[in-house]
């Protein structure tokens, strides 16, 4: 593959991960250009890149899932290439094909990969062909009836997990823990891959209880090199929405991880993948490890991999789609010290976790050399309620475990975001409780081990309290620290533009303006 110059590249995305990705650029020197819905006019991801293009409505399905727009902003604006980033389109082979068809760099992996790990079914068999393990189960056409899934669970054994070929992220995906369970199983799990994903496909797999998450990220390049840059452990999960990831995994030793990151580059090759991927693997309470699924794009949790190797993954990302080889081999590879990343989302512990919107009043995050914080968010900023609920992730490194755990506690404690719910109680209770302490914590752990846990109706903390005071004693430092922050237009739309109650300006009643 000739190398191909990228000067201007279009972010396909919104919050962190369009931030994260314009960070990258603008080191290799390449001009970002963000997108925007009419929801994000002025969102923080707009202001880290050099030109916005409006792409639509609110709705995904009126913007970021647009691929037409998306391409023909690229084109309008005199972009090389385009970065998804994670959702929206980023693992879709069709957008793929038209960026390419377009004459534009698609900055992520092959669409004949993409298919073909995004096909559960078709994914399981070539893992399987290429010697990877797998979950045991069964994987037939996909449209059997319920009879004949029937004969096939009671071989596999109860429990077992029907799933949506062409599902991901725990969607169309039901447990059935006997037989008496399997139809209602069946039923509402093609419902759920039919609505979802226009696909009604299923396939059985054993339930491996206890399990541990744990993914292998890997990088290739057009010259067919390809390498792992170890592991991260994802088993914090609650309703199978990961909150904390870890590197290394506190379950594997040295010949574990070895296995496993073997098996991994040889999934990676199975399929002629190119760029950065994810393996995912279940490792049961025996030590054994099987695969799961391929994410064929950048992760949420890349950064705990960054911090423990020293690799930019985004950087690598752009580099390869541009056609330059890997600058390393896997003997070069190492990890270093001990990261963690916690999932800051906008959501009501207190409401069984319901998604949360509005205005941010106040976001402040702790800043150190050991503390990254990759944010889509800043103080005056609106959380909308058509996207996703992550608003930062709080990554922190240290030379062990027990010294990275103790150091986001100690940022979780400090970090203030006022004006929106948020989960922050949730994930220091997690940091706090003696079974993920130990490293024991399994997949099973949010809902076993913290069932009875709900958010204390205590006062804020002290530091909470100081940063509040502060802003409101330096009312043009924290809180209009979103000055840059708000939208272009500086009004909640929702609000009434003309009450003083509205304005993050610092007004106090009987006080000039």
């Amino acid at each position: 593959m000739a190398p191909r110059p990228i000067r201007r590249l279009l972010i396909a995305n919104r919050g962190e991960i369009a931030v994260r990705v314009a960070r990258a650029c603008r080191g290799l020197g390449i001009t970002p250009v963000a997108v925007a819905s009419e929801a994000d006019r002025g969102a923080l991801h707009t202001r880290q890149a050099a030109e916005t293009v409006l792409i639509g409505a609110a709705p995904p399905a009126d913007s970021y899932l647009r691929g037409d727009r998306l391409i023909a902003a690229a084109l309008g604006h005199r972009c090389d290439a385009i970065h998804p980033g994670y959702g929206f389109l980023s693992q879709s082979a069709e957008f793929a094909e038209a960026v390419a068809a377009a004459g534009l760099i698609f900055i992520g992996p092959p669409p004949a990969a993409m298919r073909l790990m995004g096909d559960k079914i078709a994914a399981r068999r070539a893992m399987a062909g290429a010697g990877v393990p797998i979950v045991p189960g069964f994987e037939g056409r996909g449209d059997e009836d319920e009879p004949a899934l029937r004969r096939e669970a009671d071989r596999i054994g109860y429990p077992v997990l029907v799933k949506a070929a062409g599902g991901g992220g725990g969607r169309g995906m039901r447990v059935a823990g006997s037989p008496g369970e399997l139809p209602e199983a069946i039923e509402a799990a093609r419902r759920e891959t039919e609505k979802a994903f226009a696909d009604s496909r299923l396939f059985l797999e054993k339930q491996i209880v206890d399990a541990r998450h744990v993914e292998v990220q890997i990088l290739a390049d057009s010259t067919g090199e390809c390498v792992h840059l170890f592991e991260r452990d994802c088993s914090i999960q609650r309703r199978f929405q990961k909150l904390v990831e870890e590197s290394p995994s506190p379950l594997l030793d040295p010949s574990l991880r070895e296995a496993m990151g073997v098996a991994a580059v040889r999934a990676a090759r199975a399929c002629g993948y190119v760029n950065a991927g994810t393996i995912e693997f279940l490792v049961g309470a025996d030590r054994r490890f099987h695969f799961l699924e391929m994410n064929t794009r950048i992760q949420v949790e890349h950064p705990v991999t960054e911090w423990v190797t020293g690799v930019d993954l985004v950087e690598a990302q752009i580099r390869i789609a541009a056609g330059e080889p890997l600058p390393f081999r896997q003997a070069e590879l190492r990890q270093a010290g001990h990261a963690i990343e916690c999932r800051v989302n906008a959501e009501d512990p207190s409401r069984g976790f319901l998604p949360a919107s509005g205005r941010i009043l106040l976001a402040a995050f702790p800043e150190g050399p050991a503390i990254r914080v990759d944010r889509g968010v800043e103080s005056g900023d609106r959380v909308s309620p058509h996207y996703d609920s992550l608003l930062a992730k709080i990554v922190v490194h240290a030379d062990d475990r027990a010294a990275a755990i103790e150091l986001m506690e100690q940022t979780l404690k400090s970090t203030a975001i006022l004006g929106v719910e948020t989960n922050l109680p949730h994930l220091r209770a997690i940091l706090g409780h003696p079974v993920f302490r130990a490293g024991r914590a399994t997949t099973a752990f949010v809902e076993r081990d913290m069932a009875g846990w709900g958010p204390a109706p205590a006062a804020p903390g002290d530091e909470v309290l100081i940063v509040a005071a502060l802003s409101e004693l330096l009312p043009g430092a924290a809180v209009d620290a979103g000055a840059g922050g708000a939208s272009p237009e500086g009004i909640d739309e929702e609000a009434d533009a003309f009450s003083p109650w509205n304005r993050s300006d610092g007004f106090r009643p009987g006080s000039a303006a």
